[in-house]
Order: C-alpha cells, then structure tokens, then sequence
C-alpha cells in the first residue's frame, strides 16, 4: 500500500514501509542474476519448443461475420465445396508473331497444364482452350485458371513455389508465362528482409554516440533481440488461434526492436547516473528498476491497451494484429525486467568499458546542456513557440482531408514480383476490373429458377459501368447460382463502389423481384466497402476506448487531469501531422521516389485506425518518460518553470538517441517491398520525428510555462477516490541533478 510524503502543500506517493511485488522482484534479480538469467532461458527455449510444435500460418483473411459479402463468401464455401480452395491464374502472352490458335504453342500450353496438374493440391485446371472467354479481344494475352483443394493456411510455402517454377520453366521466346494469384501470393511473404539488419545497425550506431561505450551500447541491442525472439515465439503460438496477417512478422519486427531498445535504453541510462552517484552495481540497477523501470512499466502498459484496444473495432484481421503488437511490446517490457537488470548486475562498473570518445564532445560538455539552454529559450517567449509549433502541425495534417482509403492489391507490389507481373498482364488483356471481379451469389431454398438468373443476368448487363456478365454456374442441389461480374475500374475506384451500391440498394432487388431468392454480392471491392463501413462505425470506439483509457491512467499516474487532457490533445495533433504526411508521399506522390515507392497508391483502409493505436502508444511512452522526471523534481521542491527546465535537461538527450532510434528503425522497413509494411513504417518514422521534436522539445515547454502550477491541479474529491501510482520510485533524484539552475539560489 502506498503513502505520501509532504512537500509544502504537494503530497506525492512514496512506498510504504513492507516491501511491494516490483521492490522484491528487484531484490531477487539484483541478488541472483545468473539464476534469473538461467530460469528465463530454460522458459524461453521451452517457449521455442511450443511454438514450434503448435504454430499455425499467417494468413491474409478479412472475415467480417455480418457482412453481405461475407455471406457470400460462406455460401461459396458451403455451397461449391469443390471451388471454395485458393486459385491461382497462369498467364500468357504471345508475342507479336504469334496467337494461340498456333498448334505448337497450344501443344506446350496443354503440356504445362498438365504438369501443374500433377502438383500437390491441384484439383483442377481451366484452359483458354476450354474457356474462349479466357483469351483478350486483341488475341495477345490468355490465361488459365489453376483451383487447389485447400485454403491458403493450409498451402506450405514450398508447394506454392513449385507452381511458379513449373511456370517459369515454360516461357520460351515466343511465349511468355508468368503465375499469379492467391497462391503465388503466398511465395512472396517477406519474413525476412534487410530492413532488421539496417534498423539494428543504425540503432547500434546512434546508441554508441549516446553512450560513447561498446558496452553499454550492447545492452539495449541484445536485450531487444532477446525480447524480439520471445515475442514471435508468442505471435507464433498465436497464429494457432487467431487469423494473424502475413504482413505481421514486418510489423512485428518494427515494434519490438524500436521499443525494445528505447525500454532498455532509458534504464541502462538511469543505471549509469547511479554507478557515476557512486552507487554500488546492485544498487544502480535497484534505483534504475524503481525509477525508469516504473516508468517503462507504465508506458509499456499504455501501448499494450492502445493495441488491445484495436479489438473494439469488431473485425479479426485487426484485433489479431493489435495482439501480435501487444505481444511483443509486452515481451520487451518483460525482458527489460528480468534479463536487462541481470546482465547489468553482472556487469557492474564495466558498464562503460570500452569506451570512445568523439571528436569535440569534451567541449560541449563544459557547456550549458542542449536541454537546459532550448527550455530557457521557451520559456522567455511560451506564446510564439505554443502557436508556431501548432500552427506547423496544422499545416503538416492539411493532406489528411484527402486521404483516399483502399486495399493495396497485387497492383502495388513491386514490378519484380510474379503477382504484379500477372496483374498487369491481365489488366492490359481484359481491363482494370478483371483482377478484382464481383461475385453475385443468388440462393433460393427451393431452388433458383432460371427465368430468375436470366433476369439477374440482363439487368446487370446494362447497368453502367459493367464490362461483361460472365455464364453463370449452379450448385448440383440447384438452390445457389453464381454470377461473376467484371467492372469497369480496380477495386479502390470510386465508380465500382457506387456499382455496388447500384446492384445492392437497386438492382438485384428488382431483378429477383417477388421470386424468394436472396442476393449477395460478394467478391473483393465488395468486401472493402463492408470493411470500410465497418471501420467507419467502430473508429469513435476504438478512439474513445484508446483516448480515454490513456487519459484516466495518465490522471492516476501524474494526479493531474490537465496533463492528461494536453498529452491526448498533443498526441492528436503529431498523429494527424503524421497523416498528413503520409498521404502528401504515397498518394499525392510528393517525393515517393525517394522512399521507394513506385507509384501513387491509396493508404491501406485499416492502416489510420491501426497507426493511431500505434502512435498514441508510443507517443505517451515519451510524455511518461519526460513528464515523470518533470514531476520528479516538481514534487522535490522546484518550481514548474524549473522542474520543466531540469525535466528537459536529464531527458532531452536520452529521449532524442530513443526517437532517433525507432526513426532508423521505422524507417529501414521503407526498404520492405510489401506496401502496408511500407506505408507502415514511413508513417511510424514521421509520427515519432514529428512528436520528439516540435511536441516533446517545443509544445510540451511551451504549454507548461503558460499554465504553470495549473499543470498540477487536482481536485481534492477526485483526490480520495483515485488510486496512487507511483512511477518516480522511493529514490532522490541524482545530486547533480540538483545543481542550482543559472540564476537562480539553492
């Protein structure tokens, strides 16, 4: 139980006299670290031993049970069986020569689909021969169609791969061979990529000017590996039971490492200051746990509930992304708790071994710090950096009315991939709709007449905007038919969502008229219409579920409602900056080929409700670790003014090496060829440059100076019911870190 201790008229929590959980726990690690670290990796290569005995596969399914195209979907399933497995297309294209009613190049078609139909999982194979509407208008390009008898889960890698390797095999000169499709898709997961290495390398370096020791350097990049390690061992388990995207071990990576380092980064920075205090080892790593230690708890706790909160959304796909992010922001924490202060017991004053020292860094630390002298500069005019800095941010969010949503298919890969290839063959031989057809499902228990189908069938073909009406094709039972309809733009246009409107509100309804048949359209532009909708209804959910958990546990932590409403409005602010910019490069195009980016593209339709969770997250583990040694020296007796200008001495340093490191790291994933990963890592870097620079180092001063003791209000009734949590720990600040600030008496 927690009691307070007077400061003047301040009562700030301190610890109680009987040891708490967190004050044993540090006892234990500081006593027997060698144990500590024996016991965590016997449990981590337990852990490895499970995860590799149950772990499923990452698959890309977007159910949304509700949803009209999912029962579409369902039907499919249900209904055909034999056709609901994953396909996929092989395309061909003739050269200028040539045409496929030549008998040599039908005979090395048919020899290829025979081949592939011979490989594992092959149910059955469509040609063009069999299927006329299979070759384009113009005679160029044709392709076949490739159903397997399993779903994309239960597809392995290497089989997938034999298909593309049948297929490349098979282009000669005069005719060209490219697979595509879902199956392909599956060869072309990036579960490893060079954008770890680059991220790793980067942090190693920022770390190693920050800390000017190799080993100390060490600690944050091994700690961060470690935890990454057991965070996949976790999301690995996971993919058992929940549908965790491909796409999820990039995103993975970039967490983990980015928080990863910055966790351990603030505690082996607060374990230095009390081995140069004079603090024996056990006792630096006991005051760095019961202070940074709280703090990285605390924040770790924050970005855990941002992503958990992602489940108020109601769709699968993101609440089981939100829990692969929870995982390793969780590990991370729990490695900076146990394996981090182990190691730091052991290696004692040796912290700073192998030191180095920069050219001119001698000079500067005669100096005023970089902190102090930036927070007086604030502080003599509050009024003009409060304004421009919000102002900046302002104008940086004006692209975020723009923002067009989507789902970046096979047409945003890069131009290397099998996938893209096959896509824009196929948009060139039938159009821009081909690749993302929909499906219309029509289900009667008593059986679809076919004067039913034929209606379904000519109303369709004549409204605008559809290229052609494919045959349709019933169930052996005769009570579901399917109709496939090409459309005349790609999946992200404005024109096929209004077509699916059109067939939905209007359409279908009439054309079935009083027949008892029930229509569904299904197929993917339908099915990112309902995803779309449904994140328009869950956003102020999952908004409000985010924002006001983060605002009652900062109002706990800092006993101050005014901090906690300025912290969401800050982090609002920096993420809609982040948006802004994100939209202004890949799809305004400003700049994209800098970053990578091929072409203009839309943002993933779920990537702002999932970067807000994200951000607000991460942007409150530097509010916390900021705002708490503010407080700190706050509760020891400085003034507001001071205390800001102190707080943002000791942080400003530790908190820049942090932001630069998850900036590096965020950004090698740009490197990553997969668009949302892209998308993903761009928006982090922005996000996080833009809130430890112009609101942690110039907003935070600025609005803090202007309210002054006003940033400590608490009402005495809200005072009795609040629990007291206490992140600044037992322990004084550092001695130094009381040295009279210039101009001013002890």
């Amino acid at each position: 139980m927690a009691s307070t201790y007077s400061n003047g008229d301040r009562k700030v929590p301190t610890s109680s006299g009987k040891p708490g959980l967190l004050r044993r726990w540090i006892d234990t690690v500081t006593a027997h670290p060698k144990r500590v670290l024996l016991v965590f990796f016997v449990l981590l290569a337990v852990l490895v031993g499970i995860a590799t005995s149950v772990r499923g596969q990452f698959v890309d399914s977007f159910s949304l049970p509700g949803a009209e195209s999912q029962r579409a979907y369902d039907l499919l399933a249900e209904r055909f069986p034999g056709a609901s497995g994953i396909s996929a297309q092989i395309v061909f294209q003739v050269d200028e020569s040539g045409n496929f009613q030549d008998p040599a190049v039908q005979e090395q078609i048919e020899a290829l689909l025979a081949e592939i139909g011979e490989l594992p999982h092959v149910a059955s194979t469509v040609s063009p021969y069999d299927a006329p509407y299979q070759v384009s208008q113009d005679g160029t390009i044709a392709y076949a169609t490739v159903n397997y008898d399993v779903q994309f889960d239960e597809l392995s890698i290497p089989e997938a791969e034999e298909l593309v390797e049948v297929a490349d095999a098979a282009s000669t000169d005069q005719l060209r061979v490219v697979a595509g499709g879902d199956v392909v898709s599956i060869t072309e997961q990036e579960f490893g990529n060079t954008a770890e290495f680059v991220g790793i390398l980067a942090a190693a370096i920022i770390l190693l000017i920050a800390f000017g020791s190799v080993v100390a350097m060490g600690l944050p990049i091994a700690t961060a590996l470690i935890g990454l390690t057991m965070g996949f061992m976790g999301i690995f388990i996971a993919t058992r039971w929940l549908d965790i995207a491909t796409f999820a071990p990039q995103f993975a990576s970039m967490i983990g490492i980015g928080v990863g380092i910055d966790y351990a980064l603030f505690i082996v920075t607060r374990y230095r200051e009390g081995i140069k205090d004079g603090l024996t080892p056990k006792e630096a790593t006991g005051r760095a746990l019961d202070t940074a230690g709280r703090a990285v708890i605390f924040a770790g706790s924050v970005v855990v509930i941002s992503m958990l909160g992602l489940s108020a959304v109601g769709i699968k796909f993101v609440a089981a992304l939100g829990v692969a992010a929870a995982i390793v922001v969780a590990t991370a924490v729990l490695v900076a708790f146990t394996v981090l202060p182990a190691l730091l017991t052991l290696v004692g004053t040796r912290i700073d071994k192998w030191s180095i020292h920069l050219p001119g860094s001698k000079d500067r630390a005669q100096g005023e710090p970089f902190g102090r002298k930036l927070s007086r500069r604030i502080q003599g005019r509050p009024w003009l950096y409060a304004i421009a800095s919000t102002a900046f941010l302002l104008v940086l969010a004006i692209p975020t009315a723009s923002m067009d949503l989507g789902f970046p298919d096979a047409g945003a890969n890069p131009s290397s991939y099998h996938t893209r290839q096959a896509y824009d063959l196929l948009t060139d031989g039938f159009g821009e709709g081909f690749n993302n057809p929909l499906l219309l499902v029509l289900e009667n228990e008593n059986g679809v007449a076919p004067e039913t189908v034929e209606s379904v069938t000519n109303a369709v073909s004549e409204v605008p905007g559809v290229v052609q009406v494919a045959q349709p094709f019933a169930n052996e039972a005769g009570d579901t038919t399917v109709i496939t309809v090409i459309p005349t733009g790609n999946s992200n246009s404005d024109d096929v969502s209004d077509l699916v409107k059109e067939l939905r509100n209007t359409t279908l309804p009439a054309a079935v008229g009083d027949s008892g048949t029930t229509t569904y359209v299904g197929g993917g532009t339908a099915s990112f219409l309902d995803f779309s909708e449904k994140m328009v209804e869950r956003t102020p959910w999952v908004f409000a579920v985010i924002i006001g958990l983060s605002f009652i546990l900062l109002t706990i932590v800092f006993r101050s409602p005014v901090i906690a409403l300025k912290a969401a409005i800050m982090n609002m602010l920096s993420i809609a900056a982040a948006f802004g910019v994100i939209v202004a490069v890949f799809q305004f195009g400003w700049g994209h080929q800098i970053f990578g980016i091929e072409e203009t593209q839309p943002i993933a339709v779920f990537l702002p409700i999932f970067l807000f969770a994200i951000l607000f997250g991460l942007s409150m583990d530097y509010e916390v670790f900021l705002l708490s040694r503010i407080r700190e020296f706050w509760a020891h007796g400085r003034s507001t003014s001071d205390a800001v200008a102190d707080g943002l001495t000791v942080t400003a340093r530790v908190i820049t090496a942090a932001a630069a490191i998850m900036i590096c790291v965020f950004l090698a994933f740009v490197m990553n060829p997969i668009p949302i990963v892209k998308q993903m890592g761009f928006g982090l870097a922005v996000a996080i440059l833009i809130d430890a620079t112009i609101v942690r180092l110039v907003l935070v001063p600025s609005t803090m100076e202007l309210l002054d003791e006003r940033n400590w209000w608490f009402p005495k009734w809200l005072d009795r019911i609040t629990p007291h949590v206490n992140i600044e720990g037992k322990s004084e600040p550092s001695p130094h870190e009381f040295d009279p600030l210039p101009g001013t008496a002890d």
